[in-house]
Parts: structure tokens; C-alpha cells; sequence
């Protein structure tokens, strides 16, 4: 039987998160009866995020894995999509996780539009964080353009006709969503995901709000997204 929805998640190291974010998901879509597969793509994790995959028994998705041509999110997600099978592509981040009435969310949109993407909440209850949320989820209600932690969905038929996720390490989220918006304003699903705020935390409210609007400020002006990764990934090699 083809499903209805194909998650595409895509992974670096996760092994601290990955079973809990898979259990999460399998036991949704039995709760919602839901027809739905998972594509994991692996872009080259150290740690024990592959032996998790293997050892996962999912009870109502059908889970498949596998290894990215090229480390990056957009790569990885490309790929993943290339093999869904469902109508419906939904792409989620390992540390997003979907409510309970999510698949409500997803079955509104189905007669309405292209694509869309979830309301966000930060996984900390303090007040900063609480505003934080607020203000994504208002700029992205303004502009039409939301972020990868927000689970952007959309028709893969429609997905495949613009040409996918742009190859670019970063901000392929803002590029993907400028090009589906001239097709169709988003179907906004407003019972929030919970995603991680690991990054706020361990580098800071203030540092990571300016890094953030300083990214994108720079990336509508032109510059390169592998200029940009550095500034996003330091310390990364």
C-alpha cells in the first residue's frame, strides 16, 4: 500500500535524541491510523545514530535508511526525497517533535494547498524562549517563509516540479520556502512542534538572536551560503 505521508529526516549524530524522536513518530501515526513512511538520511554519523536505526522495530511506519552522497541538510533531504513514495512530503528534524493532533493539522491542509509548515515552540519554558517562538512564528506568518525546525511539508509532486532543495549548505530552508510562496501562500498549522533549543542554550539568548538575523540579513543580500556556514559552524572542519 503507497502511503500517504513520507517523513524525511535527515541526521548527523543524533544517537542522544534518535530513538526517542522515532518512537514518537511511530507511535503518532498508530494513534492518528495513519498512513506514513520514514526516510532517514545519514550524513556520515560517528556515533551510534546508525546501530540505533537498525535496532528500531517500528510498529506503523515502514523505515528506511540511508547514507547521503554529501554531508547537508538539503543534500540529505534531496535524497531522502528522491525515494518517498507518499503524496505528502513532510521533512522533520530529529529534535522536532510533532503533537498529538498533528496529523489533524496535516489532513486540513490536504485540500488547500501546496505546502505549508507547523507553528514552532522551543522545548524550555522560560519566558524568553517562550517570546522567541512568538516572534518566529509571527515573522514567518508575515513572510511566508519558514525555517527547517517548523516541519515544512509540501506536495511531492509539487516538491519535484520546483527542483527540490537548492544544493547550498545552509539557509536552503528560506531559499525553498522563496520559491514555493510564488506558487502559493503557506497552509499554516497552528498546533506547534516542539523543537530543541539546545543551540539558544548553549550559546546564548542574545548571541544566537543577533547570529541569526545577521545570517539572514547577509543571505538577502547576496552572500554565499558556504561563507555564511562558517559563521554558523565555527568550529566546524
Amino acid at each position: 500500500m503507497t502511503p500517504r505521508y513520507s517523513f524525511v529526516m535527515p541526521v548527523l549524530n543524533e544517537a542522544g535524541i534518535l530513538q526517542m524522536a522515532l518512537q514518537r513518530l511511530d507511535t503518532l501515526c498508530g494513534r492518528a491510523e495513519a498512513s506514513a513512511e520514514l526516510i532517514v538520511v545519514d550524513g556520515g554519523s560517528s556515533d551510534d545514530t546508525l546501530d540505533q536505526l537498525a535496532s528500531f522495530s517500528p510498529q506503523h511506519l515502514n523505515v528506511v535508511t540511508l547514507q547521503a552522497a554529501r554531508r547537508g541538510r538539503a543534500y540529505q533531504m534531496n535524497a531522502g526525497a528522491q525515494e518517498a513514495s507518499g503524496e505528502i512530503l513532510v521533512f522533520l528534524h530529529a529534535d522536532t517533535c510533532l503533537s498529538d493532533k498533528a496529523f489533524d493539522g496535516l489532513q486540513g491542509f490536504e485540500q488547500r494547498r501546496l505546502w505549508g509548515h507547523f507553528n514552532v515552540r522551543l522545548n524550555n519554558s522560560g519566558l524568553m524562549y517562550c517570546i522567541i517562538s512568538w516572534f518566529i512564528n509571527q515573522r514567518s506568518r508575515l513572510s511566508a517563509i519558514a525555517t527547517g525546525d517548523q516541519a515544512i511539508f509540501v506536495r511531492k509532486q509539487t516538491f519535484e516540479k520546483i527542483g527540490g532543495y537548492a544544493r547550498q549548505p545552509l539557509m536552503e530552508d528560506v531559499e525553498l520556502c522563496s520559491r514555493l510562496k510564488a506558487l502559493g501562500r503557506p497552509y499554516v498549522v497552528s498546533v506547534p512542534v516542539k523543537t530543541s533549543a539546545r543551540k539558544w542554550e548553549r550559546e546564548g539568548i542574545f548571541r544566537t538572536i543577533w547570529l541569526m538575523w545577521t545570517l539572514r540579513a547577509r543571505y538577502a543580500l547576496g552572500a554565499n551560503p558556504e561563507d555564511l556556514l562558517k559563521l554558523y559552524y565555527p568550529t566546524q572542519d
